[in-house]
């Protein structure tokens, strides 16, 4: 049992209590008898990763990028309506009521029971993204409905009740828009701040960045939704977000590829990195054909496509690098040691 012992303390006390260090001996006091331990080679506790790795499956990150669809699609829409491009207003509104309820749906799906969303509606607890994120849903969702539904004022007959909807409708409509606006911007950049909150490693170092990442992605999605929508005469509001999406994108998604150091690298290997690539690309490639493509129904319409297509690699690839943060050891290990290094030398 002595043994035993000295050897949990060589390989976990003296390891600065992070977990095992790899050692090449060690000295016991048992007669004078020198005990020697074999090199260590840290892989986890009892081989489980330290860190959980999260239980969410492709409904989250789906989740995501609905969600920043539908904030960049809401502000189409209020750009459409006060510069009077219709074919961008409506775009923008029925998309925003299309991603919000597909929000929803993969939400409660994670959730296991849709009563789960009501409950967590009977507290607001602002320190915690999870309880804000859903009363921003809470906010968002009906005004967007609501906004969509005065789309259809058009349609309804003019007389009787009907005129009376018709003509409320459009003011109602407005109002709904801009509410929807407002709220935009927190649904675009919460689950970017519900992320980080986690201990997820390449999640939790990257709090900076991942609301940028998520802004600019949800601006550049609700742009490729203009430049897919209207002729190109009415797609200017959609060229300029596509610009500012795009710009708040990059320069966030390189900022987590490269200033993290040993915790941006799952975000430059095997499935992130794959999905962070294409995503750099597509946003390139729809950014240029937005520019390019003002003349050209057909450039506009693939830009469009491209800056929807890069939004869903980017969320898709950012969920893919915390993941596998999660899963190996080291990354949870190193940075704690290199960090508690710097207290001691610090000290």
């Amino acid at each position: 049992m002595g043994a035993l012992f000295r050897r949990f303390r060589e390989r976990v006390v003296d390891g600065d209590g992070v977990g095992p260090a790899p050692v090449g001996g060690g000295r016991g006091r048992r007669g004078g008898e020198e005990v020697a331990v074999p090199p260590v080679e840290f892989t986890s506790y009892y081989g489980r990763p330290i860190v959980k790795a999260p239980v969410w499956r492709w409904d989250i990150p789906a989740y995501l990028f609905t969600g920043g669809l539908a904030a960049g699609s809401s502000l189409l829409a209020v750009g459409g309506q006060v510069t009077g491009r219709p074919v961008l207003r409506r775009a923008g509104r029925l998309v925003a009521l299309g991603a919000v309820g597909a929000s929803a749906v993969f939400l409660v799906h994670d959730l296991g029971r849709p009563e789960r969303f009501h409950h967590m509606l009977r507290v607001a607890k602002v320190t915690s993204p999870m309880s804000v994120g859903t009363w921003i849903l809470a906010v968002f969702g009906p005004a967007a409905g609501v906004a969509a539904v005065a789309e259809a004022a058009s349609w309804l007959p003019s007389r009787g009740v009907w005129r009376l909807a018709r003509g409320v409708l459009p003011p109602v409509g407005r109002g709904a828009g801009w509410v929807a606006a407002v709220t935009a911007p927190a649904l675009a950049t919460y689950t970017g701040v519900l992320l980080a909150n986690t201990a997820v490693p390449s999640w939790h170092e990257a709090y900076p960045e991942l609301p940028v990442v998520f802004a600019g992605s949800a601006l550049a999605s609700g742009a490729g939704v203009g430049l897919l929508a209207a002729p190109v005469g009415q797609a200017g509001p959609a060229r300029r977000l596509a610009v500012a999406g795009a710009a708040l994108e990059l320069v966030g998604a390189h900022r987590v590829e490269t200033r993290l150091g040993l915790l941006s690298e799952p975000y430059r290997v095997g499935v992130a990195g794959r999905l962070l690539r294409a995503g750099r690309a597509l946003t390139a490639v729809g950014v240029v054909g937005a520019l390019l493509g003002r003349r050209s129904r057909v450039v506009s319409a693939v830009s469009g496509a491209a800056l929807v297509a890069a939004s869903v690699a980017t969320r898709f690839g950012i969920f893919h690098g915390g993941v596998a943060s999660a899963r190996d050891p080291k990354y949870t290990v190193v940075p704690q040691r290199e960090r508690l290094a710097r207290r001691a030398a610090g000290g």
